[in-house]
């Protein structure tokens, strides 16, 4: 038989006053709740004792709305193809952009480019 068997291991005083200062909270949350709190954590950079805190009003902190924050991936990727593929250009009256989104407002313009010699930098840099 061996010696330490059966008996509990002591506490060390620290580690008991450790305890007693930071108390364990345990409790079941639905998924729909586990889901929110994880979208908290990453999204926000919090701890669940920052989460828990924010609850309680013992701290402040910006949040933003849930469904901006799962929208963002989307919000984003939509703003960056927007930059690359949309072209507009200031309106020469009122100065908001005039955007060529359709066929229709594209066709003038690219006429217009070719009439007046536009075409890659490396070609129109041939040409003299």
């Amino acid at each position: 038989m061996k010696k330490n068997q059966g008996k509990k291991r002591s506490t060390l005083p620290s580690r008991k006053k450790y305890e007693e200062a930071n108390p364990v909270v345990s409790f079941k949350v639905s998924k729909e709740l586990y889901d929110r709190l994880q979208v908290a954590k990453e999204k926000e950079s919090m701890s669940y004792t920052d989460i828990l805190k924010v609850g309680l009003g013992l701290i402040e902190v910006k949040m933003r709305a849930e469904e901006e924050v799962r929208e963002e991936g989307k919000i984003d990727g939509y703003d960056l193809a927007e930059y690359v593929y949309k072209f507009s250009f200031p309106c020469s009256v009122c100065g908001k952009p005039v955007v060529l989104d359709t066929e229709e407002k594209k066709e003038p313009i690219r006429k217009l480019l070719v009439k007046n010699g536009w075409g890659h930098g490396d070609c129109i840099n041939r040409r003299y």
